[in-house]
């Protein structure tokens, strides 16, 4: 016969510890850890210090079911992103910056992800039917984006990364793709380039159009020839883009540049070059933005310019919370400008 241990049985919600558990164990009032615990900005750092650690090591977990029934609030706040496959694209760098500005407030991030054979627009109306999450954080925007509409017109709290044509900037927090293009573009005409082949997102996300713009607009000033690259997307599949850009560069007049997008697409349009015997810093150049430091070990010669999606995660994590709370973040827009590019051997 085998022997069990015995039961503990189940945790009732008089044996959890609560906020007046915590209240006798540092001698504060409930009122005071229970703002701790949100971050209020009139708690000072070394009590929220202490009601944390106190709480974490008596184990405190709100109760989730009575916050809501108290408050109305779920304090959840879902990013909802389009599923990629590509692993070397800027979303763990995302998510990470968001929950680390949500970490140690009152809010827990999901993250909820759709298909390309899905309708967008289904994640948002369930959150905001089912009263699933107090604010939406989303992304890849479009310049009539009906996501953000619906968001407006239900008056419900979000933030987007990538701005609209519908007014609601204020609640964004972009990077200033116009003005990445126009900065590739002179330094790529530094380096006496004269046609620039343009590999970016599908033309119906806001910021495909603002690089492209920025692309052309500076090329006819500098005298240089841009071509928007139509078989493929810097979304695209990376052997799709690679194929592609093989079967582009063994055509004549080829380019004798590439922009790209996209840190999967830089590497993808590179080889697929390489493939028709030309030498990268040679025969054409490649400038791309990254997220994370990767591009110059996988090639030197590649011209690489920072976008710092740790700020735009921080941003939008504030910018959501502020929504919810019905506050106005002083800085407005938020728009990251790239400063410099870092180029590899000229």
């Amino acid at each position: 016969m085998t022997d069990h241990p015995p039961s503990l049985g189940p945790i009732h919600d008089s044996e959890r510890p609560t906020l007046k558990t915590i209240a006798v164990e540092t001698g504060l009032a409930i009122a005071t850890v229970s703002r701790a615990l949100k971050n209020a900005p009139d708690i000072g750092e070394e009590t929220k210090k202490r009601v944390r650690e106190t709480a974490a090591r008596l184990g405190y977990r709100p109760n989730r079911a009575g916050v809501r029934l108290r408050t109305g609030k779920t304090n959840v706040i879902a990013l909802v992103l389009a599923a990629e496959r590509d692993v070397m694209n800027n979303t763990s760098q995302l998510i990470y910056s968001i929950a680390k500005t949500l970490r140690g407030t009152a809010y827990h991030l999901v993250v909820m992800p759709y298909f390309a054979d899905q309708d967008p627009m289904d994640p948002i109306r369930y959150l905001v039917e089912t009263e699933s999450a107090d604010g939406i954080i989303l992304n890849q925007t479009q310049p009539e984006d009906s996501r953000v509409r619906y968001l407006a017109e239900h008056h419900f709290p979000f933030a987007t990364h990538g701005r609209t044509r519908l007014g609601y900037d204020d609640q964004s927090f972009d990077y200033d793709n116009e003005a990445y293009a126009r900065l590739c573009i002179r330094e790529l005409q530094a380096r006496g380039r004269r046609r620039v082949l343009l590999l970016v997102p599908p033309m119906d996300q806001m910021y495909s159009q603002h690089i492209v713009d920025g692309a052309v607009s500076e090329a006819q000033f500098l005298g240089l020839s841009v071509e928007v690259m139509d078989e493929v997307s810097s979304d695209s599949p990376a052997d799709a883009i690679e194929a592609a850009m093989q079967r582009r560069f063994s055509r004549e007049p080829r380019p004798d540049a590439v922009l790209s997008a996209s840190t999967t697409g830089a590497m993808a349009a590179t080889t697929g070059a390489e493939s028709q015997g030309l030498v990268l810093g040679k025969d054409f150049d490649l400038v791309a933005k990254e997220a994370i430091p990767f591009l110059h070990r996988f090639r030197k010669a590649m011209i690489v310019v920072h976008e710092d999606v740790n700020r735009a995660g921080d941003s939008l994590a504030r910018a959501v919370v502020a929504a919810i709370e019905g506050r106005t973040l002083e800085e407005g827009l938020r728009l990251e400008v790239p400063a410099h590019v870092e180029p590899g051997p000229v």
